[in-house]
């Protein structure tokens, strides 16, 4: 494979590509993983999937191995968008990710104990937010939608909008370089708003025992851009 950190992370050895990953991530290897270690994991996770070489995996294995706990390495907060299929966009088996959606990728309360859980109850080391290209909540949040749930919904995207009136050229879901700039913009809303309502990981973070990051993901190529 382009990458041998399954192979270290597990523990494996041997030719990966004739031979089935049936561990998961134990205690004892993910209190030993560093936040960075993760990200680049993620990084080189990324890069097989754009190479069309994802791990080969034995799920059911994995399922059984997995029944009685679990010891997620990070979380990620995605959108809903069908299109982003987190697990293999970083290459990641069962066990390995917590995975938080919901359209636009914003925080609240309720995901925010979901982000608290991970990192500081079941160890995770990573908390990252992703957001993607042409996002439809986005779009809606831009174009100030009004329908049913949806338009409380929107509120939580509205800021990175506001943020976002700088702009120069045409603010509007029709221009896809503004719609890429509220996208980031809500990115680093998150991140900032889960600093600001989360007292448990902003300390986590400051003592280094987590990283809280952003990055994008691209429709077109499935390609990962950190924000960093």
């Amino acid at each position: 494979m382009s990458s041998n950190q399954n192979t270290e992370l597990y523990g494996r050895s041997g030719d990966e590509s004739q031979t089935l990953l049936k561990d998961v991530i134990t205690a004892e290897v993910q209190a030993s993983l560093t936040p960075a270690e993760v990200i680049n994991e993620f990084k080189a996770g990324n890069q097989r999937f754009l190479h069309n070489n994802l791990t080969p995996r034995d799920f059911a294995s994995q399922v059984q191995k997995t029944a009685n706990g679990q010891f997620p390495k990070a979380a990620v907060l995605s959108c809903v968008d069908s299109r982003v299929p987190v697990e293999y966009v970083f290459d990641q088996g069962i066990g390995d990710i917590f995975v938080a959606r919901v359209a636009g990728n914003f925080i609240n309360e309720d995901l925010l104990g979901s982000a608290e859980f991970a990192c500081k109850v079941s160890g995770s080391k990573v908390l990252l937010v992703m957001g993607h290209e042409s996002c439809g909540a986005v779009k809606a949040a831009i174009d100030n939608v009004k329908l049913g749930n949806i338009t409380p919904m929107l509120d939580k995207i509205h800021p990175a909008v506001e943020k976002s009136q700088d702009f120069k050229g045409e603010k509007s879901s029709k221009n896809a370089e503004f719609v890429s700039y509220v996208v980031e913009n809500n990115v680093k809303h998150t991140l900032e708003t889960i600093r600001q309502k989360s007292p448990i990981l902003k300390e986590m973070e400051d003592k280094g025992e987590i990283k809280i990051v952003g990055a994008i993901y691209s429709l077109r190529t499935g390609a990962v851009t950190f924000l960093e």
